[in-house]
């Protein structure tokens, strides 16, 4: 069997969930899940020590390291060489997410033997379909490849039909929150899945800043909450400090769960939403519930003031 290393948790999640989780060998220090991972030698970890910063303080910590052209992680080269990976998940679509090809090329350039290694870059649901059939093929999971995206597709074919003749809740999806970024890649087509019109969304492209005075010129009858790299509980703080919209429900939810990382739990996700927008169609069966209704600080009229572009 390969001895595979995963950089991206969506890899790490997709690997297990094909049933070869006893093949990882290393993952980075951001995969958390299932939580039997956290025993695997961890790979690599981020340039930059963000513990406790603001999201505020984040982003600008970022944005001055991504203009150097620094990187984001450190690789731990001398233990990657002792795993002696055959196959090594990464992603080449965010710096902010893992290390991107560049720096996996200079990390393996000094081994033996070269292993295989995965460039998972998904930016639609079709695309994360075909990054598990890709897994599969060189992890030698073939046939679990294409019974987990046949299994994907039912669960999302099911909420959408649930939802089909419901009425489109109006959503703005924040995949952070100071400065506000909307939603981007995969999300917006999540959202349309499960009975809601995403308002200042990019499906398939990357997420861009706006103002709250945007979020508040939409008018939207749902804000969810989702930054990116965080669970429920710091997901909830955070929607509580957001100025809200006079009229519109806020809810906070599990981003690294379900909507951040591109991987198998993103059927899940599709059915969140349509349980968050249509509760009376599409019900919630799962025992845990990964999501936090929000009050909001204070709420603002929904007046235009400036525009996204």
């Amino acid at each position: 069997m390969p001895r595979i290393v995963s950089f991206l948790p969506a890899g790490t999640e997709i690997v297990h969930a094909l049933g070869a989780g006893a093949d990882l060998v290393g993952r980075s220090h951001e995969c958390d899940y299932p939580p039997s991972v956290a025993a695997l030698p961890v790979v690599s970890r981020p340039a930059l020590r963000l513990d406790n910063a603001t999201p505020d303080g984040i982003d600008r910590a970022v944005a001055e390291r991504m203009e150097s052209g620094a990187s984001m992680y450190e690789i731990d080269e001398r233990l990657l060489q002792e795993l002696r990976p055959d196959v090594i998940v990464t992603q080449d679509l965010c710096r902010v997410c893992a290390p991107s090809g560049n720096e996996l090329s200079r990390a393996v350039q000094g081994f033996s033997v070269l292993p295989e290694i995965l460039f998972l870059t998904p930016r639609t649901l079709a695309d994360v379909e075909e990054n598990i059939l890709t897994v599969g093929v060189a992890i030698g999971r073939s046939h679990e490849a294409r019974a987990l995206v046949h299994g994907q597709r039912e669960r999302m074919v099911r909420v959408s039909a649930a939802a089909r003749a419901a009425h489109r809740r109006r959503v703005v999806f924040l995949e952070w929150t100071d400065p506000v970024f909307c939603a981007g890649h995969w999300v917006p087509e999540m959202i349309t899945l499960a009975g809601g019109q995403e308002l200042l969304g990019r499906p398939g492209a990357d997420s861009v800043r706006m103002l709250w005075d945007d979020v508040a010129a939409a008018a939207p009858e749902m804000i969810i909450v989702s930054p990116c790299g965080y669970g429920l509980e710091q997901a909830t703080a955070l929607a509580r400090g957001l100025p809200g919209v006079a009229g519109t429900r806020v809810v906070a939810v599990d981003a690294n769960a379900y909507f951040a990382r591109p991987g198998p739990r993103m059927a899940e996700g599709i059915e969140l939403l349509g349980h968050l927008m249509h509760p009376e169609l599409i019900p919630w069966t799962h025992a845990h519930r990964p999501w936090a209704e929000v009050a909001p600080s204070v709420a603002l009229d929904a007046t235009p003031t400036q525009s996204l572009l």
